[in-house]
């Protein structure tokens, strides 16, 4: 994939704002959030992602944005918030099919003036607590020590050793059930952008008991790396492909193929986002592309036929 200074502005996000988001802004802590799942699932898949957080400061339009390009549906609650007087931030649930694959924060409710527009990567941990002690001894930034979140669970916010930001979830026992399902405008993969792929990968091995496959791409290249735990493919590790940019965490929306994400692209400005990478062959299988939504928050695009299901999450 060749990527270029375009895409920098929704990559390189500061990481104080996650920090906001999960502890609360000045003197608010947030306190309530609503279950990754319908019911209890009596479930819990370490080392997964799990969930997927967008803070726009352009709601409704972020709204609209998705459900035309993707059939994405919504449902409107809360999230519960203390200090001062209280208050309540809209926080909208994000369905696909009927499934909840995660959820938006109205970024104009949150005592910031700061840009903090962006998709958060969250990842399922049996133990937040002691993920979070062993991140700190690997070297990691711990930016929100571990919360309870009532029904969302235990959640902490990490950067890596690298600088890489995500959130570590500990459900109480109800992760999304562990299946291969990932239909057309899901997200169904996520890729590690690491400066250090090796290293990275040793780090997160702290996590989970993952496996790695290893897939070639060509002579000149590093190694596509397959992270897998539970027999099942979790994401993917590769060589930071932008000059400049940051360890990153980025998620996939699956495409049907090629048309369909020629379609998809060509509407994305005329719903008020940006088109950051054309669509273009991978040289991993398929097509991708990268899109920002109307607030700026990024996301890939890439396509994956079904006879592939084995390779995505």
């Amino acid at each position: 994939m060749r990527t270029g200074r375009p895409i920098l502005r929704w990559l390189s996000v500061l990481p104080f704002a996650f920090t906001l988001f999960v502890v609360g802004c000045g003197p608010l802590t947030i306190e309530r959030m609503p279950a990754v799942t319908d019911k209890p699932t009596h479930e819990r898949h370490a080392g997964k992602v799990i969930w997927h957080d967008l803070i726009t400061d352009t709601p409704t339009a972020s709204r609209r944005f998705y459900q035309e390009l993707f059939g994405w549906q919504y449902e409107d609650t809360e999230i519960r918030m203390s200090g001062l007087r209280g208050t309540r931030v809209p926080y909208t649930l994000i369905r696909h099919q009927g499934h909840l694959i995660g959820g938006m924060v109205d970024q104009t409710k949150l005592a910031t003036k700061a840009d903090i527009s962006q998709w958060m990567t969250v990842l399922s941990v049996a133990d937040v607590h002691a993920a979070v002690a062993y991140a700190r001894r690997a070297g990691a930034t711990i930016y929100a020590e571990p919360v309870n979140l009532e029904a969302r669970g235990d959640l902490a916010v990490i950067a890596d050793p690298q600088g890489a930001v995500l959130a570590l979830l500990e459900t109480p026992m109800s992760d999304p059930v562990d299946t291969h399902e990932a239909p057309a405008g899901g997200i169904f993969w996520h890729e590690l952008w690491a400066d250090d792929p090796e290293a990275a990968i040793g780090f997160y091995a702290g996590f989970a008991e993952y496996f790695v496959e290893e897939h070639a791409v060509d002579e000149a290249a590093q190694p596509y790396r397959v992270i897998r735990s539970e027999n099942r493919p979790r994401f993917g590790v590769m060589s930071n492909p932008v000059e400049d940019l940051s360890p990153v965490w980025v998620s996939y929306i699956r495409i049907a193929d090629l048309d369909e994400l020629e379609r998809v692209v060509a509407r994305v400005p005329e719903l008020g986002g940006k088109v950051l990478l054309a669509p273009q062959e991978r040289n991993l299988g398929g097509h991708v592309a990268l899109i920002a939504g109307p607030s700026g928050a990024g996301i890939a695009l890439q396509t994956w036929p079904e006879q592939q299901e084995e390779s995505a999450e």
